[in-house]
């Protein structure tokens, strides 16, 4: 039988419904109909050193697809570093490479899908990270996202205000000078341990509530607040384990920082491989 393209207006009408039926279903995810939070497992450091090596393996069958994913990352941080150095914004560079691991598990939400596909048997490839547009948890997902965007914004705040109340307000001529003046002076070595203390807390309130959340909103029907607290629970469960884990994501994220950011394009997709693994040893 001939297929025909129909009455546009009918046409139309479907697309919107659709989109509709997809926009109600993003938006019963975020609240979610069961507060029943998922069980969560003690882990060991065996599991952190098997979670990485599966995600060398994700890595390994999908290089080309991960690392195309992954690509614009180091665009955004060179844009970033460039925007910094020309407009003189050197005590905004090291907060800047450190924020990469508050974002960082945002950036790897499509990594997440390719492993489920490996997982499942299936052959993975780069589009299967566009599933997360078509998904129910596409609303919650990107809410999340826009939390730790934020948070990443407010570290950034926080950080001049530490410069100005330290070293500031005047910014050194270039950044060999800043350098020196933060190693040599009092109110350098005071900007950089009040910079280093209030950045970890910022990084650790990033990592907690995003640690699984991710992988859970897209492999299972639960809210946002249901992700948010199962990823709580299992930080707090798992101290020891996940704040390794924390280091180790954020040891990598700045060595692969150096230099121009060219790293991130191998340390993003296998770190985004293994935290999909993690959580499927974390969570019952």
């Amino acid at each position: 039988m001939a297929h025909t393209i129909g009455n546009p207006a009918s046409w139309l009408a479907k697309q919107f419904g659709e989109a509709g039926q997809h926009l109600g279903g993003s938006v019963d995810q975020i609240r979610s109909r069961s507060t029943e939070v998922p069980e969560i497992r003690r882990l060991a450091m065996q599991d952190l050193k098997a979670a990485l090596k599966l995600g060398l393996q994700d890595f390994a069958a999908c290089r080309s697809d991960a690392m195309f994913i992954v690509f614009l990352y180091p665009l955004i941080g060179m844009a970033m570093v460039a925007a910094a150095t020309s407009e003189q914004l050197f005590p905004l560079l090291v907060p800047m490479i450190l924020g990469f691991a508050i974002v960082g598990p945002a950036a790897a939400v499509g990594l997440y899908e390719m492993s489920a596909r490996r997982e499942a048997g299936f052959q993975a490839k780069w589009s299967d990270a566009l599933n997360v547009i078509r998904s129910p948890a596409f609303l919650p997902v990107l809410t999340l996202a826009l939390f730790l965007a934020a948070l990443f914004i407010l570290w950034l705040v926080a950080a001049n205000m530490i410069f100005l109340h330290t070293m500031g307000p005047e910014t050194p001529d270039s950044l060999a000078l800043f350098l020196r003046d933060v190693v040599m002076t009092p109110e350098g070595r005071l900007m950089a341990i009040s910079g280093m203390a209030v950045g970890a807390c910022f990084a650790f309130v990033g990592f907690a509530t995003a640690l699984i959340s991710f992988p859970l909103l897209l492999d299972r029907r639960v809210g946002l607040p249901v992700a948010v607290v199962t990823s709580l629970r299992a930080v707090r469960g798992n101290l020891r384990v996940t704040f390794t884990w924390g280091f180790i994501v954020g040891f990598a994220l700045v060595l692969g920082s150096i230099p121009f950011f060219a790293g991130l394009i191998l340390v993003v997709p296998v770190l985004g491989h293994a935290t999909w693994h993690l959580y499927r040893r974390l969570v019952v």
